[in-house]
């Protein structure tokens, strides 16, 4: 048996089939991924990034192929059934907490996803101590504000404790969908170090889609590019750590279009 956590074969997303305005946003990509990969995405507007995770989360089915997570065939398995393998981070800050509830609620749903629910539900003392020494590491004092609702936080706060709260289940797939990208260039730095560690400490196998190539090219031990719902290039290892900024651009920046080079930062000479 493969020791692929996740499999794609062939698969294809096609959105507006048959009119006008058709678009193939996937184009039979083939993707195997193996426990402990950290995978960077790039890849130019409309390439077919967001797509991708997309359809590996569940929210699009694909319209030909076969997804496998965990040796399980969930090609045609709704989102919720894949719930039980996947954690995401959104873009906006606000989509991986609920607003209204307290801090110390939002890790106890976390920490109870998956997992049977009884009829009694609470957050009990002895976890909102473990809560509070968890809360610790990032370093956001919020450890002294469990019962504070979240709405309440920054949105650079709201997205650390949404990556905290992954590691509470420690999911078999982590899917970070340009989850810096709304934040101000201070914060996602801080946030973006804050995943690395936890990626790294945790040995949590992950998919995130950036629009900085220097953060593609730094972090991670693999990355892809997508140009029209294609994978153009899948390098890793000690070839993706010699690479840099100006050579990709040199190799395949004739497929990049210009907000995505921009979006990269100073390019080296």
């Amino acid at each position: 048996m493969s020791d692929n956590i996740l499999a794609l074969e062939g698969v294809t997303k096609i959105f507006n089939a048959g009119t006008l305005d058709e678009k193939r946003a996937l184009d039979h990509i083939d993707l195997k991924v193996v426990p402990g990969d950290f995978i960077t995405i790039i890849g130019s507007n409309g390439a077919g990034k967001s797509t991708l995770l997309n359809v590996i989360a569940g929210t699009y089915l694909p319209d030909d192929g076969r997804i496998m997570i965990a040796h399980q065939d969930v090609t045609r398995a709704p989102e919720h059934r894949r719930a039980r393998y996947i954690a995401r981070v959104f873009q906006n800050p606000t989509m991986g907490t609920a607003a209204d509830m307290t801090i110390e609620e939002n890790l106890s749903i976390a920490e109870l996803r998956g997992k049977r629910r009884r009829l009694k539900w609470g957050v009990t003392e002895a976890r909102r101590k473990r809560y509070s020494e968890i809360l610790k590491v990032l370093d956001l004092g919020l450890e002294d504000r469990l019962k504070q609702p979240v709405g309440l936080l920054s949105g650079g706060q709201r997205q650390s404790m949404t990556l905290l709260m992954t590691t509470l289940t420690l999911p078999q797939l982590l899917l970070l969908d340009e989850h810096t990208a709304a934040l101000d260039p201070r914060t996602a730095a801080k946030v973006i170090e804050l995943t690395e560690t936890m990626v790294t400490q945790h040995k949590l196998t992950t998919l995130m889609i950036t629009h900085n190539m220097n953060q593609a090219l730094r972090y991670g031990n693999r990355m892809i590019m997508l140009h029209q719902g294609r994978i153009q290039i899948d390098v890793q290892g000690d070839e993706k750590q010699q690479l840099t900024v100006r050579e990709v651009i040199d190799k395949f920046g004739t497929t990049l279009k210009d907000e995505t080079l921009l979006a990269c930062g100073p390019t080296p000479s």
